[in-house]
């Protein structure tokens, strides 16, 4: 776990750098999937199973992507991962009228996403990209993903009247649930062994020059 070989991260910085090269001024997480996927020679499912957007071999990722101004020194990370409807899914009209039983049914969707990835692969891990795109600071590294025990958390409103979860053996707020728009974050912890890397930022291919070197003529226009 999390033992990702040189090969894989140069290969992912020549991916970083060549969307670079081509103009993009950031990575979305679409982006990050497709470079991921390329760089160990995996596929990018169009369309996720569950929570599985890469697969290799039976072993499947799902792939993340944050910003932060110190990639290299961020300690923890909140990662967006999906959006959990109780209502939709369990049919609680009022998710104030009993929070744990809320918190119950937010981490209920996930667990079944989970499910549904396992059971058509044979393990699920999260890729986890943390990036600054001015200083091109990276940091990389996976995580099991699997189910939670919904009874091992407290559920409580934070200000803003959104529901965080809480390790009831730690303490660690590992959870945030938005009423408005059901978004449903998890917060990781960044293991020492993640990888650190940087890239240096590349010129941006000239337009005529691309074209001229593709062979580029009118009639690959074909107006009908």
């Amino acid at each position: 776990m999390g033992e990702f070989p040189k090969s894989v991260i140069y290969e992912i910085g020549r991916w970083l750098i060549y969307n670079f090269a081509i103009g993009k001024s950031k990575i979305s997480g679409e982006d990050w999937g497709d470079i991921f996927a390329k760089s160990i020679d995996g596929e990018h499912l169009s369309s996720p199973v569950g929570l599985a957007d890469v697969v290799l071999e039976g072993q499947v990722w799902s792939v993340k992507s944050v910003k932060k101004e110190t990639p290299h020194s961020c300690k923890e990370i909140r990662v967006i991962s999906g959006r959990n409807s109780p209502d939709y899914s369990y049919g609680i009209e009022n998710p104030h009228a009993d929070l744990q039983r809320t918190g119950r049914a937010v981490l209920g969707i996930w667990n079944e996403r989970v499910n549904i990835a396992l059971d058509k692969f044979d393990s699920l891990r999260t890729a986890i990209l943390i990036r600054n795109i001015n200083s091109l600071e990276f940091t990389l590294f996976e995580t099991d993903m699997h189910k939670f025990v919904s009874n091992e958390y407290e559920w409580r409103l934070n200000k803003r009247g959104n529901f965080e979860g809480y390790d009831r053996s730690s303490n660690f707020h590992r959870f945030t649930w938005q009423p408005h728009g059901s978004q449903f974050t998890i917060k990781y912890q960044v293991p020492v062994s993640a990888v650190r890397f940087q890239i240096r930022r590349p010129p941006v291919l000239d337009f005529e020059e691309t074209m001229n070197q593709i062979g580029f003529d009118e009639s690959w226009v074909v107006i009908k």
